[in-house]
């Protein structure tokens, strides 16, 4: 099996920066892809941003030039640094990763519980 722990929410000032971390710890033989989605009050999860093994990311239009990730391949842990934060950008915000256990399994897709991000105005 395999946890992702998510760190870094809570409620910032428009303008103002957060820093978000997910770790993944159990049964894993490599991560392909991970990334971060959010979910809004009555809106479908979006992707945010993802980052392959290799260190290309692909930033949503929305968060372009703002929000940046990146991952440590030695700590299995993806981070989102998020500036200029603004309301809309406010949504419980969820890890992903896509997991190889080992050698012979396929990929599974793994999320972790969500960590809420609030921007007041």
């Amino acid at each position: 099996q395999v946890q992702l722990v998510e760190s870094g929410g809570g409620l910032v000032q428009a303008g103002g920066s957060l820093r978000l971390s997910c770790a993944a710890s159990g049964s894993i033989f490599s991560i392909n892809v991970l990334g971060w989605h959010r979910q809004a009050p009555g809106k479908q999860r979006e992707l945010v941003a993802v980052v392959s093994s290799g260190g290309s990311a692909n930033i949503a239009d929305s968060v372009k030039g703002r929000f940046t990730i990146s991952r440590d391949n030695t700590k299995n842990t993806v981070y989102l640094q998020m500036n200029s934060l603004k309301p809309e950008d406010t949504a419980v915000y969820y890890c992903h990763a896509a997991v190889v256990r080992n050698i012979v399994s396929g990929v599974d897709d793994y999320w972790g519980q969500g960590t809420q991000v609030t921007v007041s105005s």
